[in-house]
């Protein structure tokens, strides 16, 4: 067990677990610049005072996860006893340049580099900053509405068990399932084309967010959603992808990447990044 001091950058967006409940995947970097995965953290049930947000430090106590082969999986030693530290924010444009120091410092340019060093077992990279070269297409297509049943059902019959939903000042309820699902159309530095979902926190709270504004209008929403992640990200911002697998497909899958946060700062006028 080792405390480690991590900067939080990838927050997905909660699933529903049948050993661990609702869960979310967390990742950033150390203060050395390699990756770490935390995971399982059931991040909505952790007091308030535990709770994080990207772009911030937090320390806690680590177990390498040894039943994970992905050589950046961790796992909290006790998730309630992590402590939030200082947030690089942006509030000037120079404060980018601390963020751009961490998730900068090794860029992927080849995907088909990157799917090889995920696929050595010697190496078994699962964690990656990615540029593309150029983005071709912003997609959004339905997927099922609801939940897996038996897993909800379960989730549900804990939650009573524990009697979670009779804290009035924060009852716990399961997150709702996004009905869309949105990926980036891309091609690398070799002109290969691909197409990866995008599991972020961020895209699935700002659909919910438009969804409001527009009053339950989906195809608004859908369209606000494009609007900020294809024509401003993707059009006006230097836009990279951080990309992580899951231990389910990471040797399975022919490209086992997802999209799980990403990095857009403005284009750097002067051509340097520090």
């Amino acid at each position: 067990m080792t405390k480690e001091r991590i900067l939080i950058t990838v927050k997905t967006y909660p699933t529903l677990s049948s050993k661990y409940d609702e869960l979310v995947c967390t990742a950033g970097f150390r203060e050395n610049g390699t990756w770490v995965r935390i995971y399982p953290i059931p991040f909505r049930k952790l007091d308030y005072d535990s709770r994080y947000s990207k772009y911030q430090w937090i320390e806690l106590d680590l177990i390498k996860n040894k039943t994970d082969p992905r050589p950046e999986s961790f796992r909290p030693f006790d998730y309630e006893k992590i402590i939030p530290g200082n947030v690089i924010s942006t509030g000037r444009n120079r404060l980018w340049i601390e963020r751009k120091r961490y998730a900068l410092a090794n860029v992927y340019t080849d995907l088909s580099k990157l799917i090889a060093e995920a696929k050595d077992k010697k190496v078994c990279t699962s964690l990656a900053t990615f540029k593309p070269t150029e983005i071709l297409d912003f997609k959004i297509e339905k997927v099922a509405r609801n939940w897996d049943p038996k897993k909800l059902a379960n989730l549900v019959a804990k939650a009573k068990q524990v009697q979670l939903f009779e804290n009035a000042e924060n009852p716990f309820k399961v997150v709702m399932k996004v009905p869309y699902k949105f990926s980036y159309r891309f091609i690398d530095e070799n002109g290969k084309e691909s197409t990866l979902m995008i599991e972020d926190w961020e895209i699935c709270q700002l659909y919910w967010n438009v969804l409001k504004h527009h009053n339950g209008d989906e195809l608004k929403a859908c369209n606000d959603v494009r609007k900020k992640y294809f024509d401003d990200f993707a059009k006006t911002k230097d836009l990279y992808f951080f990309l992580g697998t899951t231990r389910r497909y990471h040797f399975m899958a022919p490209n086992p990447f997802l999209i799980i946060g990403t990095f857009h700062p403005k284009p750097e006028i002067q051509g340097r990044l520090f």
